[in-house]
């Protein structure tokens, strides 16, 4: 089995240490994207010619920022609090413009570590943000991971639906947090409705970080499953 994870908006591949440790020790081959907003490098990962199945594993924004070729590539597809489309039409969505905007602003100004900080305390809500491992965001800002954080704000603002490269043919588990502060009931519905065959865990105790949520073994296992 070959894993590819990759993390979401001001998030880096330090938030699958858990995951990968429990991957390998099945004798599974891990790997993590990494975007680069804080101290780490960025890393494309690609899968590797030694056959076998192929899944990843993403959490919210994370789906929008894998290449194509490699999300195509998988036939098992794992969703963390996802989205499609993270603005929903109507009010909610004109809010959450007036959101990104206001985020987009900050980012470009001496304000900026404190949004971030802001932001990461709602990912991680209802849990303390304590709880959330070293990161982007609790860590010191710098270029060019400032400029990615803004390029992938506006990314996130123009999701429409499931990216390029989606494997329509892939096995999918959708993982729904239901006290989640940062992706809109309305976008997790549009998810479930341009997924309909997927398998979906709701999660109602639970935010948009999943902190404290007793998922790597049980979504290992999930994947260890046959499908197809």
């Amino acid at each position: 089995m070959q894993v590819i994870a990759m993390h979401g908006w001001c998030g880096d591949q330090r938030g699958w240490e858990p995951w990968r440790r429990a991957a390998e020790a099945r004798g599974w081959i891990w790997q993590s994207g990494e975007r680069g907003y804080g101290t780490l490098p960025p890393q494309t990962p690609t899968w590797r010619p030694d056959g076998g199945a192929k899944a990843v594993i993403i959490h919210s924004l994370g789906l929008h920022l894998l290449p194509a070729a490699v999300l195509a590539g998988a036939d098992r597809v794992v969703l963390l609090a996802s989205f499609a489309a993270f603005v929903p039409p109507g009010v909610a969505g004109r809010r959450l413009r007036t959101a990104l905007s206001g985020m987009t602003s900050a980012l470009r100004g001496p304000e900026a570590v404190t949004m971030l900080q802001q932001f990461l305390t709602e990912a991680a809500a209802p849990q303390s943000v304590e709880q959330l491992p070293i990161g982007p965001g609790l860590e010191p800002l710098a270029e060019p991971g400032r400029s990615r954080l803004e390029e992938d704000l506006e990314r996130l603002a123009a999701t429409q639906s499931l990216p390029d490269g989606f494997p329509k043919q892939a096995t999918v588990l959708i993982v729904e947090a239901g006290l989640d502060r940062i992706v809109a009931p309305e976008s997790s519905a549009q998810l479930r409705s341009l997924l309909p065959d997927a398998e979906l865990w709701r999660r109602p105790d639970d935010g948009h970080c999943l902190l404290g949520a007793p998922l790597v073994e049980p979504v290992l296992d999930w994947l260890a499953r046959p499908h197809g």
